[in-house]
Parts: structure tokens; sequence; C-alpha cells
């Protein structure tokens, strides 16, 4: 098994690969998807994420077979709060104690585990019964059924919240050359309550790799597909030997002393061996991370501030 830089998530014990796999993309082909997961293992990534929402909660199960055996080699991280109602098309939201407890009884059920990792909150909102919320997580760590929690949220104000009044250990929020809204404030925040981001998206739906020039046309976010060409172009001009667009993006989101981990979903083995290649990528220099910020920021996206 190759090794990969590992980092602490938040003041955890956990200590997370630098890359990590975001399940979500690994389908419903059960075969290839146990493929995906195990090659991920073997160059060194122990953080694999999924979610009870996730293909009506098929992924969760996906990821549970795949994993039987080697539960000790993971950090396993799963997320609750939309919740299914029978007979009905869809998800409602629902941060309450008791759909938290319940639903991590079922996410147990489909991981094939007796606990979770990191649990974590999937969205939130001003409006909901946070302190509630927070005390399904606390018990849930307390009677050892998941270790630790987090949030999953790119809504500063939530964010603030939960810093303030839980003992989260992680934010995960999307975050990459794109889009660069955590830099402002959340990065910073986290960063002084010594709470990790996980980084999802990091190569912006795969606009920043090689292949994504078929997909600037549809536009990413609020950027016409005239300004991801430009940037791709300027993006293009760091790329290295050893360090290609996508791979680039990658060190990018990592660059920040508080990301932990850089998620990336892969749909293919090929995908997966090149996302996990930017382990061994040369690290950004200070030039370059400014370099970058020169060209991306006078696009910032800036909607839902």
């Amino acid at each position: 098994m190759k090794l990969m830089k590992r980092n602490q998530l938040g003041t955890s014990e956990l200590n997370i690969s630098e890359i990590g796999l975001g399940c979500m993309s690994l389908g419903t082909d059960e075969a290839q998807a146990e493929r995906i997961v195990h090659a991920a293992l073997e160059r060194g990534v122990n953080f694999l994420d999924t979610a009870d929402l996730y293909d009506s909660g098929r992924n969760e199960e996906i990821v549970g077979k795949a994993i039987r055996g080697r539960r000790q080699d993971v950090v396993l991280a799963t997320k609750v709060g939309n919740r299914r109602i029978p007979g009905k098309e869809g998800w409602v939201w629902d941060p309450s104690k008791a759909y938290i407890r319940s639903a991590v009884k079922e996410s147990l059920r489909r991981l094939q585990t007796d606990y979770i990792d990191l649990y974590q909150l999937h969205g939130g909102t001003l409006d909901d019964p946070i302190d509630e919320t927070i005390e399904a997580f606390e018990e849930l760590k307390q009677e050892g059924v998941i270790r630790y929690y987090g949030i999953s949220s790119i809504r500063p104000n939530v964010i603030r919240e939960y810093v303030k009044r839980s003992g989260i250990i992680s934010v995960m929020s999307q975050y990459s050359i794109l889009d660069r809204r955590p830099e402002e404030e959340v990065l910073p925040l986290l960063a002084d309550n010594h709470i990790s981001v996980i980084a999802r998206g990091p190569v912006a739906s795969g606009v920043l790799t090689e292949q994504g020039g078929a997909k600037v046309a549809k536009g990413y976010l609020d950027y016409s597909s005239d300004e991801l060409i430009q940037i791709r172009e300027q993006l293009q001009r760091l790329v290295k030997n050893d360090r290609s667009m996508g791979q680039t993006a990658i060190r990018y989101a990592l660059a920040n002393p508080v990301v932990s981990t850089a998620i990336a979903g892969a749909s293919s083995l090929e995908q997966l061996i090149h996302n996990t290649a930017a382990g061994d990528a040369p690290a950004l220099t200070d030039e370059e991370i400014e370099q970058i910020r020169s060209f991306s920021k006078a696009n910032q996206y800036t909607a839902h501030r």
C-alpha cells in the first residue's frame, strides 16, 4: 500500500489522507465501484466520504461492501439531514434530534459498521433547531456510535453558529480556484478555532482538468464560458511535467493549511489514479498561488455570501 501524506482533522485523533475519495460519483455498478474504492485504498487514500442522500442510500451500501474486512484502514464519513418521505418523491430537510438518531441507525446498517468516524450535517440554515441538532450529535458521540461530527455547508452565517455552539471538528465546503468564497471569512474563522476544512469540488466539476474544455460551454457558477476559457489558458501555464492542470487545481485547494483534505470524485479508475497522483505532485509555490489569485479573483463567485 502506498503512503500518502496525512493531516490531522481538527483537534481529533483522526489523521486523514490529504486526498480523499468523494463517493457520490461511484455510480451503482457495484463491481466497478468496489474496484475504484480498493484502488484508492492501495494508493494511500484512507478518507471516504458518502451520504445517505446519494442514490437513495445505495451509495452507502456499496461503500460498506467495498470496505468489508478493511474497516480499520478507513476513516469513514457520511452525512445526515435529508429525509425521504415514503410514497413521495425527493427529500425534505430534517435536522431534528429524532430524525438524526433514527437515520444514523440506517446508515450504520447500510455501511455494515457499528461506528462512523465523522458524521456530518448535510446542510443547515439559521431556522434549524441548532441546539437540538448539536445535542443529537453529542449524544451519539458519547454513546460511541460516532467518533466525531462536523457540518457540510457553504453558508458563513450557519458555520459561525456551529463554531460558537458545537464541538464540530470539520466543515466540508466547496472550495476551488473557481469558488474562492471560503477564503474571505470561513477559512480564517476555522483556522482560529482549530477546525479543519474538507474541500469538495477542487476541480470544479471537471472544468479545471485537461478534459474540461468541453464543459466550459455550460459555464460554471456565475462564470461565462469565455471567462472559463481564459482561466483555463492561464492555469495551463502553471502545468509542469509532473503536475497536470487538474492536479494543480487540487494542490491549490490543499495550499491553505486549514484544509486537511481535498476530495475529488471518481467514476473511473483513470480518474482515481489521476486525482490521487496529485499527492505526489509538487506543492504550489507562493508565487504560483499569487498568480492563480491574480487571474481568478476578478471573476470570483460572489453570490450567496
